[in-house]
């Protein structure tokens, strides 16, 4: 797995990352919710997504497929390469993120503002 994909999701506010199923694959949570999961030993991302965007990005890009063993409609799998930019991955892994902070209560979704972005 690309190393900046790691890396970005760790920059969001109030990212953790946690390996709950052993040592792949490596979680991505945000107030205990997941937003990211990599499977390294695979080489791809699982990614929350609002389904009519799920569609368009599944047409759009052969590497971006039906969530692997999530809820096929709210989760895509992406396969990083050549036929997607780095800024388009980071864009999807921005709207997961997005996602489930908008599902957080309103004091939690005001914490996680208040925090300062980690940096590397």
């Amino acid at each position: 797995m690309d190393r900046y994909i790691i890396e970005y999701c760790l920059k969001k506010k109030g990212a953790a990352k946690e390996y709950p199923f052993g040592p792949d694959p490596m979680v991505f949570k945000v107030a205990g919710k997941i937003f990211a999961i990599i499977f390294e030993e695979k080489d791809f991302i699982n990614l929350k997504c609002d389904p009519v965007i799920a569609e368009n990005l599944r047409e759009q890009y052969e590497g971006v497929t039906p969530g692997y063993h999530m809820n096929k409609q709210h989760w895509n799998t992406v396969k990083p390469d050549a036929s997607l930019p780095e800024d388009d991955i980071k864009a999807m892994i921005d709207h997961s993120y997005d996602l489930i902070v908008s599902k957080l209560p309103k004091s939690v979704r005001e914490s996680i503002a208040e925090m300062k972005t980690k940096r590397k």
